[in-house]
């Protein structure tokens, strides 16, 4: 495995593996990832920030603690990307807004400092819409970024950057964040997985005006990578007072054991999406294989109405408490159109009707928990509709559609707080990949990542057409 090509789509723990037998080094591994990452950037746009002289220096710390042997744990000297709306230290974070100035950051957010202390190699910022406002992969500050399954289609957002370099094979290792969809929506358009874990398991600072909806997570190529990550990330930070207890457990324990006896529910639409025939079809055949792998899976219909009106509220509010830090004409002259009308939306939003949409957010959570006193899992297409071409988000404001209207399985468990992933499950005939969502109760992602593994041990390997 010394190739830069399978150096570029080696899982971390392969690289570690290889670290431990001398058959690689993390200096050797982070100067074959710098230069794809600079061949493929002019094309894919993933990153607003690269760090190659940070990722030289942390490469060659922990190579000498391999050729020591007191490697730091399962991800040292491993490559990973930092979302660009989360901190890190000396640099600034700049959230795809021309609103935001350079300013360098004072500290790291939680999961960079976890990041660090497990010895991984930061290479740099990935892009994200402004704000993390949207589902599509463009800001105002960054332009657009491209998915490498078809440069001329969108990656989803708002973990954009981090989902293109993911796919892209420049890092195995990617920080994204996910308040109504934000890790799986982009995993799904560029075929990687991306976990969204209960709420408050991976510790969050500064705390996100959009509340219990927003979450911080892991985007890999494999499964195992992402649970080895969750190993790092959930370890405890006490500037998140709505971090959960550290796990008694190592998230890989169990993670090879399978679905055999679960009994699995499968939605093709919760009883209220639109969903394109051809993905349909796919995300069917997906959970008929959970049947062949030995669970019982049974198709449900609406679990519960659509929680859209519901979801408007608690984001608009949230967006509008954002721009509020900026002069108003700054707002109009220098942010993304589609930001501006929604914050316009939130700033309409009272007190009592914030609650109230709470309340609403808590009983759709209440209704799931009674959901999984039956079913230990739910199935559902994760999109129901391919990576849009760029420039198209299928919003209408003649008609009152919005992002969230083409994304209707994501933001329901944000609202619930549950653990939910995105795993590859296919290809359209177009080329374009498709994913399945894998939903467990509360505090399961053990649930999560056995059952996505379990998948992804049975589907062969796809990789996108970059060079």
């Amino acid at each position: 495995m010394t190739s830069a090509v399978n150096i570029a789509y080696a899982s971390a723990l392969d690289l570690t593996e290889a670290y431990r037998r001398k058959a690689l080094s993390p200096v050797e591994v982070a100067a074959a990832l710098l230069a794809r990452l600079a061949a493929l950037e002019p094309r894919l746009n993933a990153f607003c920030l690269v760090d190659r002289d940070g990722a030289l220096a942390a490469a060659g710390a922990s190579e000498a603690r391999w050729m020591r042997g007191v490697p730091l744990g399962a991800l040292d000297g491993v490559p990973a990307t930092i979302k660009d709306l989360v901190l890190m230290q000396g640099f600034p974070t700049r959230r795809g807004s021309r609103l935001v100035e350079p300013v360098p950051d004072a500290e790291d957010a939680p999961v960079v400092a976890r990041l660090r202390e497990a010895g991984a190699v930061i290479l740099g910022k990935t892009t994200t819409p402004e704000f993390g406002w949207k589902a599509i992969g463009d800001s105002p500050l960054t332009g657009i970024t491209r998915n490498p399954w078809n440069l001329e289609r969108t990656t989803g957002g708002s973990s954009a950057g981090a989902a293109a370099a993911c796919a892209a094979g420049i890092a195995p290792l990617n920080i994204g964040s996910d308040g109504a969809g934000s890790i799986r929506i982009p995993a799904c358009f560029t075929g990687i997985f991306g976990l969204k874990a209960t709420f408050g398991r991976v510790p969050a600072h500064p705390p996100s005006p959009m509340s219990l909806l927003s979450n911080v997570g892991p985007m890999t190529r494999h499964v195992r990578d992402a649970a080895a990550m969750l190993n790092v990330l959930a370890r405890p930070d006490h500037r998140d007072p709505y971090a959960l207890p550290p796990p008694a457990r190592d998230w890989l324990a169990g993670i090879e054991d399978g679905v055999r006896g679960w009994r699995i529910a499968y939605s093709p639409d919760l009883g209220y999406a639109t969903v394109d025939p051809e993905i349909a079809a796919c995300c069917a055949r997906a959970a008929q294989r959970f049947e062949e792998l030995g669970a019982v899976v049974e198709q449900v219909g609406q679990i519960f109405p659509s929680p859209r009106a519901t979801l408007l509220t608690l984001w608009a509010a949230g967006t509008a408490r954002v721009l509020a830090a900026w002069p108003a004409d700054k707002v109009r002259e220098l942010c993304d159109p589609g930001l501006v009308a929604i914050a316009a939306d939130g700033a309409r939003v009272s007190g009592a009707d914030y609650v109230a949409a709470d309340l609403e957010r808590s009983a759709l959570g209440r209704r799931m928990a009674a959901f999984h006193q039956t079913y230990d899992l739910l199935l559902t297409p994760m999109m129901p509709v391919p990576a849009l071409p760029i420039g198209q988000d299928l919003n209408d404001p003649a008609t009152e559609t919005n992002w969230i209207d083409w994304s209707p399985f994501s933001y329901p468990f944000n609202m619930t707080r549950q653990p939910a992933c995105s795993v590859p499950c296919g290809l359209t005939r177009a080329g374009l990949p498709i994913g399945l969502q894998i939903v467990a109760p509360l505090y399961a992602e053990n649930r999560v990542l056995r059952a996505a593994r379990a998948y992804e041990a049975s589907e062969p390997v796809r990789r996108p057409p970059v060079a």
